[in-house]
C-alpha cells in the first residue's frame, strides 16, 4: 500500500494494475478471438442481471455502458478500491453461463479484461459519448436511443429504471444542452488517448 489509499495489485505474470478509493476506469472485454460473447437478447440480459448483482455486492458505482456483440464498454467508479473482484466476478459469472448454455468449455473473453484510469473532469464526457455512439458507429442504428443494451436511454427517459448512476453526467452537461446535441458532436476516434493504463 503506497500513501493512505494507493494500492498497487500483487504482480505476479501480470502488469500492475493501479487502485485506489475513488477511481474511475474505462473498462473494457473482448470476446476471445474476436468471437461475439452475446448471442441472443437473453445472453444480453444474463450478462446485465450479473453485472447489477456485482455492483451491488462491490459497491461499485456505474456511470456509463454499452454491450456490443462481441465485447463491451463499461465506466465504473470503485469507492472501496476493490475493481480486480468486481471484474473476476462478472466475467467469470457470465463465461460460466455462457459455457453451460452452449455446452461449451475454454475461455469467452480474450484475455484479462482493459482498464483505464479516466481523467474526470476532462474525459468522463467525451469518453460517456464514445460509449453511447458505438451501435450508431456499427451501423446497428441511426440513434443511440434505439439500441437497447446501452446506458444513453436512462439518460434521456430519466423515468427508466436503471443500475447507472446518472447525477454526475448529468451535473456536467449544460442545462442548454440536450444528451443528443451533445452527442453529436464529433467523437473521438482513439478514446483511450486521454486515459491511463490502470
Amino acid at each position: 500500500m503506497m500513501g493512505n489509499n494507493l494500492i498497487l495489485e500483487p504482480p505476479m505474470a501480470r502488469p500492475l494494475r493501479i487502485t485506489y478509493e475513488g477511481a474511475f476506469y474505462h473498462v473494457t472485454a473482448r470476446g476471445n478471438e474476436r468471437k461475439k460473447i452475446f448471442l441472443s437478447r437473453t445472453d444480453y440480459e444474463k450478462f446485465l442481471s450479473y453485472l447489477r448483482d456485482a455492483l451491488h455486492k462491490y459497491g461499485v458505482i456505474l456511470h456509463a455502458f454499452v454491450l456490443m456483440a462481441n465485447h463491451y464498454h463499461l465506466i465504473v467508479e470503485t469507492p472501496k478500491a476493490n475493481l480486480s473482484p468486481f471484474m473476476h466476478a462478472l466475467n467469470s459469472s457470465y463465461t460460466t453461463y455462457f459455457n453451460l448454455k452452449r455446452r461449451r468449455t475454454g475461455h469467452l473473453f480474450q484475455g484479462r479484461y482493459k482498464a483505464f484510469l479516466i481523467d474526470v473532469d476532462n474525459y468522463l464526457l467525451e469518453l460517456s459519448r464514445y460509449l453511447h455512439l458505438n451501435p450508431v458507429r456499427a451501423g446497428i442504428t441511426a440513434r443511440p436511443e434505439g439500441y437497447p443494451y446501452s446506458s444513453f436511454r436512462s439518460f434521456v427517459f430519466p423515468k427508466e429504471e436503471t443500475m447507472v448512476f446518472r447525477d454526475l453526467i448529468w451535473d456536467m452537461i449544460s442545462s442548454t444542452v440536450s444528451l443528443w446535441s451533445l452527442l453529436s458532436k464529433r467523437s473521438p476516434e482513439v478514446p483511450l488517448s486521454k486515459c491511463t493504463p490502470g
